[in-house]
């Protein structure tokens, strides 16, 4: 903990007698974590002054560590020309998915200042959905025509070491007029006579990705494939980008850490403590307002039981144990639903096989879950109605819970509503009345056995 403090108090310092010199030492020293860590203790006036302290590298270096968040709200507040040098310092996706979050005189405002080919490359690219190939593959990296020869491209590679040395050499992609013909692999290039075209020595027939491919199909071609990386083309065959391992995996945890918040009523996306208080309260409250009135409606099977409630004062106990472990159960089809939508396993029009595939485990988990909630009533209260009451009522609603659990998502899906959003607070809603309504109905059959 001693270590963790004094890091971000040295970085402080250092912003504060403005050490160029010991903030670069600082950023290589470190580790990523430990300078995300020492950045996020900053005020916002000391971010904005170490970035302004940075070169352009290091400031490109920084901003690839952090939280895209933390990186947008640092590029807001940066002088133009400042933010410009440190955005042509980046890698062309990640250029993309700062740009896209500022408004839009910002942005204009740093394209114009930016290397006119990298802003060139910025504006096509930005038209891409982020969660399709275009929107995830970079455009750096090393392409030649079929008809160039070993000789020529191993003099361009030296004579242009320096632009290159950030670049994946590992393969290099062959064209003929911007059309992708192959994939050449730097051992065979260096292994063969300079005067061999390269034609003769690409591997053909390499396999591609379409630019408007979904995540889900990068997700599923990777997990076949043991690629480093896949050429993305369009549909004429033209050689637009790379689409890297590492960045298909970084974008499906980023979808999922969004979904994450999502189910839990966090509107907006990412959320960090760092963020201003009002705009962190005004996401939670978005959700949180409307489920006041869903959980008033839940509250009022039970206004509705009142008279039953007071003659059998032990349901009481049991009333919030039924609606959580429902709720808990719903949720867990929930979460399943939502990993195989996003991974394409299910489709949002196989409601019935994945209703049926529920109502199997809600059966046997309602039976055990009924059964072990029954005896505790019954070893409680040495009353074998209320058990049956208690128990019936958690068996039938965790069998209706994850009936709706496993299915609401696809029907949102369906009707265009984002299933992670929407998907908990339906699920709890209906399970807590369905429990109160179970429980307080079969109190009141049985009500003679039960006082």
């Amino acid at each position: 903990m001693e270590k963790e403090v004094k890091s971000w108090e040295q970085l402080a310092e250092l912003i504060a007698s403005s050490d160029q010199e010991g903030i670069h030492d600082y950023m290589d020293e470190n580790k990523s974590e430990d300078i995300v860590h020492a950045f996020s203790h900053l005020n916002r006036t000391e971010q904005n002054d170490l970035l302004g302290l940075m070169s352009a590298e290091d400031g490109a270096s920084l901003l690839e560590r952090i939280p895209q968040s933390q990186a947008v709200q640092l590029i807001e507040d940066t002088e133009t020309e400042t933010a410009a040098s440190i955005l042509n310092q980046l890698y062309s996706d990640e250029q993309v998915d700062i740009i896209s979050e500022l408004d839009d005189d910002d942005a204009h405002a740093i394209l114009e200042e930016m290397y006119p080919k990298e802003a060139e490359n910025i504006r096509r690219l930005i038209h891409y959905d982020s969660d399709c190939a275009g929107g995830v593959m970079i455009t750096e990296y090393l392409a030649f025509e079929s008809n160039e020869t070993v000789g020529q491209i191993t003099t361009k590679l030296r004579d242009n070491s320096e632009e290159y040395e950030d670049y994946n050499v590992q393969y290099i992609y062959v064209v003929d007029k911007g059309e992708f013909v192959g994939v050449l692999q730097m051992r065979d290039l260096l292994l063969s006579k300079a005067s061999v075209p390269l034609s003769k020595i690409v591997i053909k027939n390499a396999l591609t990705v379409k630019d408007t491919d979904h995540l889900t199909d990068l997700i599923s071609f990777f997990d076949k494939y043991d690629f480093y990386g896949v050429p993305v083309v369009n549909e004429a065959n033209i050689l637009l980008g790379i689409v890297m391992r590492k960045h298909v995996r970084e974008a499906e945890n980023d979808r999922f850490n969004t979904e994450l918040l999502e189910t839990q009523g966090i509107v907006g996306g990412e959320e960090l403590r760092t963020m201003p208080v009002l705009l962190r309260s005004r996401r939670r409250l978005s959700w949180l307002s409307v489920n006041i009135l869903l959980n008033i409606l839940a509250a009022s099977i039970i206004a509705f039981y009142q008279d039953t409630l007071q003659e059998v004062i032990a349901l009481a106990v049991f009333l919030p144990v039924i609606s959580d472990m429902s709720g808990c159960s719903g949720n867990q089809a929930v979460a399943v639903s939502l990993r195989e939508l996003s991974l394409g396993v299910v489709k949002p029009y196989e409601l019935m096989r994945v209703l049926w595939q529920e109502v199997k485990v809600g059966l046997i988990n309602g039976v055990v879950l009924g059964a072990l909630i029954g005896l505790a009533a019954f070893f409680w209260q040495g009353n074998a109605y209320l058990g049956l009451v208690v128990g019936g009522a958690l068996a039938i609603n965790t069998v209706v819970a994850v009936a709706i659990g496993g299915t609401i998502p696809l029907f949102l899906k369906k009707m265009k509503v984002d299933p992670a959003l929407a998907s908990g607070p339906i699920l709890t809603t209906v399970t807590d009345m369905l429990g109160f309504f179970l429980a307080l109905t079969f109190a009141g059959l049985a009500l003679a056995h039960l006082v």
